[in-house]
């Protein structure tokens, strides 16, 4: 049954819509009605350029590149490998950097990729300077556009990264003390037992190995997860539940192992 007045009979067994408009019940509704919709619009209108104002002052704002933004997007397409060119070309270039790591020394490498990099940079210039001679053209300087790019920080950019790396120093040195003065001892019981498996990971494996695995895993993981989705959040959602379970029973076992509830 609908809820319109107009639904319901009346006394007389006519509609209470006809008797109320024939009342002049609802004779005045309507202008009210408007009248409240128009202040709504208007007040919501108010609120609207009251935001404008506090959130964009500046004229330039939709100018600024968000190059926070850009850069992670481009670190995402890298990882997921939506160019398959560009992701290839990344991940071959420092994986051979790191196994050229494994077999010479940090400065070896370096000065390797250095000449490398001017042998490069020194035949292209010369080749088009005698290019330009041999077609007498006035083409300039090959590497002119990059050599007027600006790639000096200001320091309103050194600021905001000092305070960064700043309040990451401060963060950790908290979580630190935390963990070794055991401020929480399932935590401190937690980062015992990781630092154990470090130990076992430390036998096995060298810096630049964990190094080469982390980076095939950064390459490999992401779109793997990304195809098996739901497999995958079904078992680590098992393990999760197996892992809080024995993290249960633990903190039932030990005096004041566990948590105060806030």
């Amino acid at each position: 049954m609908s809820s319109k007045p107009g639904d319901e009979l009346g006394s007389e067994g006519k509609w209470f819509g006809d008797d109320c408009e024939r009342n002049g019940i609802f004779g005045s509704t309507p202008p009210l009605f408007d009248e409240l919709r128009e202040d709504l619009k208007s007040k919501s209108r108010e609120e609207t350029s009251d935001l404008d104002e506090k959130f964009h002052k500046f004229e330039d704002d939709a100018k600024r590149p968000p190059v926070a933004m850009e850069t992670a997007s481009t670190a995402i397409d890298l990882l997921y490998w939506r160019n398959v060119k560009q992701s290839g070309a990344v991940f071959g270039s420092v994986l051979l950097l790191l196994f050229s790591l494994t077999q010479f020394s940090v400065v070896s490498v370096g000065a390797y990729l250095t000449l490398a990099a001017l042998s490069a940079s020194i035949s292209f210039r010369i080749y088009k300077s005698v290019l330009q001679a041999v077609q007498k053209t006035d083409e300039g300087h090959p590497f002119k556009s990059y050599l007027e790019v600006e790639i000096s920080l200001s320091q309103d950019q050194i600021g905001n990264y000092a305070d960064k790396a700043l309040l990451y120093a401060n963060t950790c040195m908290k979580e630190l003390r935390r963990l070794f003065l055991v401020q929480d001892l399932i935590d401190s019981l937690k980062f015992a037992v990781l630092m154990w498996l470090l130990t076992y990971v430390g036998a096995l494996f060298n810096g630049l190995t964990l190094l080469i695995l982390a980076v095939v895993s950064m390459f490999s993981m992401p779109i793997v997860y990304e195809k098996h989705q739901a497999q995958i959040d079904q078992y680590v959602g098992l393990i999760r539940t197996q892992v809080n379970s024995v993290v249960g029973k633990i903190q039932a076992k030990i005096p004041g192992a566990k948590r105060k509830e806030e």
